[in-house]
């Protein structure tokens, strides 16, 4: 690589802004050239020449045309609301951005066509080099390039680009963003700070005449083969041949017509999980007759993604084998950069984060990445769901709004199609600009057939409409995990759930100002709870149907609080050892699954306490309510009566049980305010739900969840008898013996 870039006269002046939280990496950003790594990880040539870094910078009226001058200078590819920027200021739907720099195209290009490329520019985008206009784009989420060739000067060459983000007040995908103050502020809930203009790399590269433009690659298992489309432009009449390499060792080639799909052989292909995240080299190359007149690099892994039916369930199956997903909510925000990441260590550490936490899933929330967040989650293993950003909420998109949106998502698609670690497409979100939810559903599926598709993410949630197609059904549910339950012809997913809210002194975007879904008071009782959701979807929701299952979320986000780290990435908030153990035992009881626990129905039965020193205690009601006492041969026939329950389908939940009591036919054992009781049954679906309890294996003994609050057991403590959640805050909740006290073993009848 070899390119000169002149920077702007005021450059030597130029400084960033304060950042209200400063990350690991923000001192670490070059002035000049920040971001310096080639940009497209899956078409790679070795000679470009990176514009990142000052370029100068003005704002106007939004229907104003370029300024005649450009008082201030910008760092690119940093948004001006961001302090990296070195602007930092609100940017409205009056606004208009305008950079401008020059550059000098290298020697050696000569001869070569000269392209620039912009990684992503929120939203409206026009380039103007050497005063002609060049070309126009709108997206905020997708790459564009031009043809520059026909306006280069053969010296210094100015390029100029404006941007017009109306963000919320347009009709565009926006996801998260909100014209907000960039200053910390209260308020602001689960939308946060604009990201307007240039947010990610400017490039200039050189290309012949006739070049390949994208590699779309998939790979089939069925055959060993890697099957490819080599796109390319001003290629009539061209070949493609692609290689594909192992450590230097060609493992298959082929060719083929540009712009079809022909197939590589990979025998024996080494398959891409995230647990040994193996990726193959990939060459490209166009031919003219025999001569090589173009190539590219790339990279491919090997892997498959479907559902199908696993010991009778419906669940997704990655290269033929169910795993669970567990995965977080990552935003991809940063109180630095904003959307931009500050470098690209950065960009991996929260992808590492999610590693090091023992996850194998990140649902990319309704942003786009650049395409080395991408390679990171390719080259690290982890499975990605990406969201379609969403357009603004509670609104229905017009028709031109519409057309948008779909073409937007098109380009994504294409943009991303060939990563491997990229699963699923997550269409919509929460109802938020919804409209044809089946449709669209049905042609994400038709345009990329290699992934599955969910065609809205919390359909029980918000004004939220299901198309009912697609390849899950997914509940967003707040604390969680709740149940949900796949159909015939989906998957069950929680692509939703936690929000456990811990503040870190020191660490709060706004000091006091943070919320989340249910605040933890401590350290300990953030792990325990977080730890018992973990533990409660592998003992309960994983047998009952579920096959992952997305935390909110990975950091904190401005006011929102329940990160597990904090938003300036500086403190781990969980025991990363203990959560990675919990997310490990979830993962592996996917991959062994222990046999389903069950229990003698139409049988009478009594429930012994297992909890050390108190092995001679049975559970009992007493005028109504459920305790547990010491019951052996002496003891009255009413206590004995009292501690023996007949055991019957769930009445709420077949595949699950109910506790008849022996000397009251027609009450049953069930929970209400958290206290458990012996009630009569009402007939009434709360009733049913409260009376049905779902057995789980426990150490010498069953646990008994309840079916309509998942996650929470029976437990005995101080001889009564409690619904209690792992972690909770409650003082029938305390971690004490909890195990322990939520074990009971099935024991011979006391009355028969």
């Amino acid at each position: 690589m070899a390119g000169i870039g002149a920077a702007p006269a005021g450059a030597a002046s130029w400084s960033p802004k304060s950042p209200p939280m400063t990350t690991p990496w923000t001192n670490q950003v070059p002035v000049d050239k920040p971001l310096p790594e080639y940009p497209r990880p899956q078409l790679t040539r070795p000679d470009w020449t990176n514009l990142n870094g000052i370029w100068d910078f003005a704002v106007t009226g939004r229907d104003a045309g370029q300024p005649a001058s450009f008082p201030d200078q910008i760092r690119v590819p940093f948004v001006a609301e961001s302090a990296l920027s070195g602007i930092q200021r609100k940017i409205t739907e009056n606004d208009k951005l305008w950079y401008k720099r020059t550059f000098t195209v290298p020697s050696n290009w000569n001869g070569r066509r000269v392209e620039l490329n912009f990684g992503a520019s929120d939203w409206q985008t026009t380039a103007w080099v050497n005063g002609t206009r060049v070309g126009a784009h709108k997206g905020g989420y997708d790459s564009f390039a031009y043809d520059i060739t026909p306006q280069l000067n053969g010296g210094t060459n100015t390029v100029v680009v404006s941007v017009y983000d109306p963000t919320q007040t347009g009709g565009q995908a926006v996801g998260k963003q909100r014209v907000n103050d960039v200053q910390p502020h209260n308020g602001g809930g689960i939308f946060y700070t604009a990201a307007s203009g240039i947010w990610q790399t400017v490039w200039l590269e050189p290309v012949a005449a006739a070049h390949i433009t994208r590699l779309d690659m998939t790979p089939n298992l069925g055959d060993s083969t890697l099957r490819v489309t080599v796109q390319a432009a001003s290629a009539a009449g061209r070949t493609a041949r692609v290689t594909v390499s192992s450590g230097g060792t060609v493992v298959g080639t082929a060719t083929g017509t540009t712009g079809s799909p022909f197939s590589v052989p990979v025998p024996n292909p080494h398959l891409w999980t995230p647990d040994d995240p193996f990726l193959y080299d990939v060459k490209a190359e166009l031919l003219d007759g025999s001569a090589v007149t173009d190539s590219a690099g790339s990279y491919t892994g090997m892997r498959s993604i479907a559902v199908a039916k696993v010991d009778n369930v419906l669940r997704p199956v990655l290269n033929g084998k169910f795993v669970f997903q567990t995965g977080t909510l990552d935003q991809g925000y940063w109180p630095d950069g904003i959307y931009t990441a500050p470098t690209d260590a950065a960009l991996k550490s929260d992808l590492q984060a999610h590693k090091d936490l023992g996850f194998n899933m990140v649902r990319k929330h309704i942003k786009v990445e650049p395409q080395r967040w991408f390679y990171w989650a390719d080259k690290l293993g982890l499975l990605v769901w990406q969201d379609m950003p969403a357009m603004d909420t509670g609104k229905s998109p017009d028709a031109a709004a519409r057309t948008q949106w779909e073409s937007e998502f098109h380009a994504i698609i294409d943009q991303h199609r060939s990563s491997p670690s990229l699963v699923m497409w997550v269409d919509q979100n929460e109802g938020w600009g919804q409209y044809d939810q089946a449709r669209i559903a049905n042609e994400v599926k038709a345009y990329d057939p290699s992934r599955l598709v969910d065609n809205m993410s919390g359909v029980n949630c918000c004004g939220s409409v299901d198309g009912g197609n697609g390849d899950v059904v997914d509940n967003h549910v707040y604390v969680g995990p709740g149940n949900t339950a796949p159909t015939a012809t989906r998957a069950a997913v929680l692509g939703e759930f936690g929000g456990l809210g811990y503040r870190v002194p020191g660490h709060e975007w706004f000091p006091g100002g943070g919320f989340s879904y249910e605040d933890q008071p401590s350290v300990s009782a953030l792990n325990d709870r977080f730890t018992g959701l973990i533990d409660g979807i592998r003992v309960g929701q994983l047998p009952a149907g579920l096959s992952a299952s997305v935390y909110t979320e990975i950091t904190d986000v401005e006011n929102e609080a329940n990160g597990l780290l904090t938003y300036d990435r500086q403190v781990v908030k969980v025991d990363a050892a203990r959560v990675r153990a919990a997310n490990q035992a979830l993962v592996n009881a996917s991959k062994n699954p222990a046999p389903p626990v069950t229990l003698p129905t139409g049988q009478y039965k009594s429930l012994r306490v297992t909890t050390p020193g108190y092995t001679n205690k049975y559970l009992r009601h007493q005028n109504g309510l459920a305790f547990t006492e010491v019951v052996d041969n002496g003891s009255g026939a009413l206590l004995k009566n009292d501690a023996t329950w007949k055991v019957v389908p769930g009445l709420a939940n077949g595949n699950c049980y109910s506790f008849e009591s022996r000397n009251y036919p027609g009450e049953y054992l069930r929970h209400r305010d958290f206290r458990v009781r012996r009630d009569a049954n009402d007939g009434s679906a709360l009733y049913k739900a409260d009376a049905t309890w779902c057995a789980v294996a426990g150490n010498g003994g069953v646990r008994l969840t309840s079916a309509n609050l998942p996650g929470s057991y029976l437990r005995h403590i101080d001889s009564e008898v409690w619904l209690a959640t792992p972690g909770g805050g409650h003082a029938w909740d305390n971690p004490a013996t909890f195990t322990e006290d939520t074990t009971w073993a099935v024991e011979t009848p006391w009355a028969p």
